[in-house]
C-alpha cells in the first residue's frame, strides 16, 4: 500500500539532524511522495535540493504564504516566484491563500498576492494549495471572483460541512490531516458525507501532529495514522481508502 503526503515541510530546520532517516523511515512504511510547499523565496532553494536528493519523490511547490506577506518586500517575493516559475517545473502553487489567525492585518496586500498567485497557477495550468486559517470568508470571496480558478488542495482543512461543500464546488480538494485524530474536533463526526473523491491526506510536517504524538515533532510516516482514523470514520478498508487518495492525488498533479 503506497500513499501520497500531499503536504510536509520536510526542508525546515526540524528535520536537520535526521531528515534523511525521516525519509527513509517514510518510504518503508509506504509513504512514496512528498509535496513540499513553499513559504517565500528563501525556502526555494532548499526545496530543490531536496528533490535533486529525492527525484520523484520529493516535488516542489512555489508560492508566497500569507503569513510572510509584507508590503515592503511583497513586490520582490513575488518578482522571485515569477522567475523560478518561469525557470523551473512546479507541482503547484502552493502555499498561498489568507491567514488572520493572531490579526487581520495587511488584508490588501494578502488579496493581491493571492489573486496573483491564482493567475500565474491559472497561466502555467497548475493547481494551487491553499492556506486559509480564520479566512474563510476573504478566501471564498477571492475564489469566486476568480472562478473558475483551477484544480487544488485547501490545505489542513478545518470548517464545517457548509464550507466544505463549497469548497468541492470551487473544483477543490480537502486536505485532511492531523486534525481530525484529535479528540474535540467536528471533522470526523461530518467527513463521512464527504465523498473520499474529494479528499487528499497531508501530515503539514513538521506541525499538526497526530494524536498520540500532538505537540511533538510531526513526521510523513504519521500519515498512516491520518489514514486509519479515515477508516474509521468511513467505515471502509484503509487498502481502498489509500487507493482512492492516490487517483485523486493522480488526477490533480500528474494528469
Amino acid at each position: 500500500m503506497k500513499i501520497t503526503d500531499t503536504h510536509t515541510h520536510l526542508y525546515m530546520k526540524h528535520f536537520d539532524v535526521d531528515r534523511d532517516l525521516v525519509i527513509k523511515k517514510a518510504i518503508f512504511n509506504g509513504i512514496n511522495r512528498f509535496f513540499l510547499p513553499s513559504i517565500d523565496s528563501s525556502t526555494i532553494h532548499k526545496i530543490l535540493k531536496l528533490e535533486k536528493k529525492y527525484p520523484k519523490i520529493c516535488f516542489p511547490m512555489i508560492g508566497l504564504h500569507p503569513s510572510k506577506v509584507h508590503p515592503e518586500s511583497l513586490e520582490k517575493e513575488l518578482n522571485n516566484i515569477k522567475k523560478w516559475l518561469d525557470l523551473h517545473s512546479f507541482i503547484s502553487l502552493g502555499e498561498i491563500g489568507m491567514d488572520f489567525h493572531l490579526e487581520k492585518k495587511f488584508i490588501m496586500e494578502q488579496k493581491y498576492a493571492f489573486q496573483t498567485q491564482i493567475k500565474w497557477a491559472k497561466m502555467k495550468n497548475l493547481p494551487i494549495v491553499i492556506h486559509c486559517r480564520k479566512a474563510f470568508d476573504q478566501v471564498f470571496e477571492i475564489l469566486e471572483e476568480t472562478f473558475p480558478t483551477t484544480k487544488g488542495i485547501f490545505h489542513c482543512f478545518s470548517g464545517t460541512l457548509e464550507q466544505a461543500k463549497k469548497i468541492i464546488d470551487f473544483g477543490l480538494k480537502l486536505g485532511i490531516g492531523g486534525i481530525i485524530t484529535f479528540k474535540k474536533n467536528d471533522l470526523s463526526h461530518f467527513l463521512h458525507k464527504i465523498s473520499l473523491k474529494n479528499i487528499v491526506l497531508e501530515t503539514d510536517s513538521p506541525y499538526l501532529s497526530p494524536d498520540p504524538f500532538r505537540g511533538k515533532r510531526n513526521e510523513p510516516i504519521y500519515l498512516k495514522i491520518i489514514l486509519k482514523k479515515l477508516s474509521q470514520v468511513y467505515s471502509i478498508p484503509e487498502e481502498k481508502i489509500a487507493d482512492i487518495i492516490n487517483m485523486n492525488v493522480q488526477e490533480l498533479f500528474f494528469n
